[in-house]
This record gives C-alpha cells, sequence and structure tokens, in this order.
C-alpha cells in the first residue's frame, strides 16, 4: 500500500538497509543510521535504471512524488529521466561556471594590460561594490535588462548618479564579451538606454582671465612646498593634460632632445574603450624642458617623474589640488588641477586665435582620422608645436604682467 508521513515517521531502522516501497516504482530506502532517501526503478530500452530523488524530510513524500510523475511522463514520450537528469545538471553547472561575476573577473582580466592602474582600480571596486552582490552569482545568459536595471537602480538610490551610469556601461561591456565568447546570446543593457536620468555635466573650476592667470603663475613660482609638486603645477599650465596623465609621467617616455612626451594609449581616458593604441604626443616648448631638466636631478634615477613619498610610486592624485589650495585657491569655486585644460582651451581660441581642431587634438579628445579608425598622432603636429610655443611664450608674458594684446581669430 501507498506510504504515508505517519509510515514513514514511524519506521525504524535495523541493522540492514530497508525498502520501504510507495507505488509506480518510488521508494524510501531507510540506512542504518536513519537516513532516508527517496529512490525510483524504472526500466528504460530494456535495462533497469534507478533516479534520486533526495532526503526525507528534505523532500516530502508529496515532492518525492511529483518528480516520480515527471520521471514517468519523460518515459512516457521516449526519455530517459536519468540522462535528462544529468544532461540538466549539467547545464547548470555550465550556467553557474560562467556566472556574471565569473565572465566580468575574465573581461577584467584580458583588459587590464590596457588601463592605468587607476582606471582598474576604480572598475573592480565598483564592480565588487554595486554589482557583484545581487547579479554576480546569476548565469550571464539567463539575465536580463530589469534584472540589471533593479541593481543599477539601488546605486542612483544613494545618490550616485555618474557611478550608476558608468555601471551599466561597464555592465555592458561585460555582456558583449559574453556574446563575443559565446557565454550570452545578446547584451540587455542596449534596453536600457533612458532609463536612467542624464548626468549633469561638470565644469571643473579653471581660471581663464589672462590677468588671473598671470597671478597664479606668480603665485606658483612663489610656492614653498616641494620642487616635484611645483615643476608639477608649472607643467599643468604649460601642456594642460589631465591631472592623472601628468602625474603617472615616467622619465622613459619623455626625449628631452626631442621636445616630446609620448603618453601610453593605456593611461589615456576612454582611449582603450575606442580601440586606440597609439601613443598621445605632447610636443614640449623650451620652457618645459627646462622644467624637467631641473627636476631630473631629483627624480631622473626613478621611473616616475613626479615621484611620491614612496620613490616607486607617483605623487598623489591630491597633490596639485592640495598644493592650490595652500596658494589660497578655491579648488571648488577657483582652480583645480584640471582646470588647466579649459583655462588653455579657452585662451588659446579666443586670445591666441587658434583653430579649435588643433586644440581638441592636443587635448587628447580622441579625435579620429579620415576613417574614423584610429587616433592619428601626428595629425596637426606642425600646427601644435606652434601652438605650444605660442602658448608657452603667451604664459611667460602673462607671468611678467606685460600687456598682451590679442591676437585676432581664424573667423575674423
Amino acid at each position: 500500500m501507498p506510504l504515508t508521513d505517519t509510515a514513514i515517521k514511524s519506521a525504524k531502522p535495523t541493522d540492514k538497509a530497508q525498502k520501504l516501497a510507495d507505488e509506480k516504482g518510488l521508494f524510501l530506502l531507510l540506512h542504518p543510521n536513519g537516513s532516508k532517501y527517496w529512490r525510483m526503478k524504472y526500466r528504460f530500452e530494456g535495462r533497469e535504471k534507478g533516479l534520486a530523488f533526495g532526503v526525507y524530510p528534505d523532500v516530502s513524500l508529496k515532492a518525492a512524488r511529483d518528480r516520480r510523475d515527471e520521471a514517468r511522463r519523460l518515459l512516457a514520450e521516449g526519455i530517459d529521466p536519468g540522462e535528462h537528469k544529468k544532461v540538466h545538471k549539467n547545464a547548470r553547472a555550465d550556467a553557474m561556471a560562467n556566472s556574471f561575476e565569473t565572465v566580468a573577473r575574465e573581461w577584467f582580466t584580458k583588459m587590464l594590460p590596457t588601463w592605468s592602474p587607476d582606471h582598474a582600480d576604480k572598475i573592480i571596486k565598483r564592480l565588487e561594490r554595486d554589482v557583484f552582490p545581487w547579479i554576480g552569482g546569476k548565469p550571464i545568459a539567463d539575465l536580463n535588462a530589469p534584472e540589471v536595471l533593479t541593481t543599477i537602480r539601488r546605486i542612483e538610490a544613494r545618490g550616485r548618479l555618474e557611478t550608476a551610469h558608468r555601471a551599466l556601461q561597464n555592465c555592458g561591456q561585460v555582456f558583449r564579451y559574453a556574446v563575443a565568447t559565446g557565454r550570452a546570446e545578446r547584451d540587455p543593457t542596449g534596453d536600457l538606454r533612458g532609463a536612467l536620468p542624464p548626468t549633469r555635466e561638470k565644469h571643473m573650476a579653471a581660471i581663464t582671465a589672462p590677468a588671473e592667470v598671470g597671478a597664479l603663475l606668480r603665485a606658483i613660482d612663489a610656492f614653498r612646498g616641494t620642487l616635484i609638486v611645483q615643476s608639477a603645477l608649472k607643467l599643468s599650465a604649460l601642456v594642460f593634460v589631465r591631472p592623472g596623465e601628468l602625474r603617472q609621467a615616467e622619465w622613459a617616455e619623455i626625449d628631452l632632445d626631442k621636445g616630446e612626451w609620448n603618453i601610453p594609449a593605456s593611461r589615456m581616458k576612454g582611449w582603450a574603450r575606442k580601440g586606440i593604441t597609439t601613443p598621445h604626443l605632447v610636443p614640449l616648448a623650451p620652457q618645459a624642458v627646462a622644467i624637467l631638466r631641473d627636476l631630473q636631478p631629483l627624480t631622473g634615477r626613478g621611473r616616475f617623474v613626479f615621484s611620491g613619498r614612496d620613490p616607486k610610486k607617483c605623487m598623489s592624485n591630491a597633490a596639485v589640488n592640495a598644493a592650490l589650495r595652500r596658494m589660497g585657491y578655491d579648488t571648488k569655486t577657483e582652480m583645480t588641477g584640471h582646470g588647466f585644460r579649459a583655462m588653455a582651451r579657452t585662451i588659446l581660441h579666443e586670445e591666441l586665435g587658434v583653430d579649435r581642431e588643433a586644440i581638441e587634438h592636443q587635448l587628447a579628445h580622441a579625435v579620429p582620422d579620415a576613417l574614423g579608425t584610429a587616433y592619428n598622432r601626428t595629425k596637426f603636429i606642425k600646427e601644435r608645436r606652434v601652438m605650444m610655443q605660442r602658448w608657452a611664450d603667451y604664459l611667460e608674458k602673462l607671468k611678467a604682467g606685460a600687456d598682451v594684446v590679442n591676437m585676432p581669430t581664424r573667423a575674423a
């Protein structure tokens, strides 16, 4: 007769395993230690086989019968339920082996050589903090747009809209890598365009009035901090690269005799994402070369031009802004290390009449070549060399307090 919960609970173990029969091939195997395992016997293509359905009471009598009935349904369709179970078990194992976190870490490792250490650190920490805890363990092929959006909304709810946008972008990169490597069919983040409010463009504080620039340059000359930080401030004005690109400058990248600095593409913001691998060429005016030659005896034996307290590391990303604050500048409203870029961009065009395209190219805004496929490091190089020299000379005059006559613009 069929089993009941009462009969199962009252069954006593003996020194041998016992079979407590239910019906339609289902039985409970009672071991001498008291453990109870659900089993089912069946025949497929003339061979006797067995299935395991779990342990009682974790798997109840009703659940065991449901699993038996499903196995019998498969048999009626000519499918071996044992093989069917193995296939699904392997599929689940493959899916878990290709979880979002597993694929993301693989993608991260592949991309790591193309990124600066700071950029890489931000990406992996963002994923570990804001993404992996919620969707990291799920098979990447099974994730859909609403699940991803729910995760991203958690970041937005903290008031970190820009971080939310960046996390969504990183998720899209991971999904596209999964598609390329055969672990997913599509990238669901494409369905989330417009799901987040746009970020407000942030303008870094910058001085753009020539007279105020002159005062800033005089303040830098009078700075009483270290020679390394003072040199970084002077070079910031002359070459107007991004603060991270400047502080991570290496002597091996600089040719003082040629007056050139070639910044590796891996350190240029956004270049890896656009597939740009050529370095960014920064022409160095004699004024910039003189600053570097003055600094070379101090840091030239090491790797970094602007070394930190630990000579094996570059200076802190807060060093330039901290120096500006010591000089009396409010880095929120007046001037920041990044502000030297806006300063040059504005004055070069409005005061010196330099063509905007040449300026943008020197600012390393990844202007593509005619084919739109790669960054052309030598485009406008003659104009850029002239521009950098004119800029250095112009800054010298501003620092001296001379009256500088505005040059006519190209349009004029």
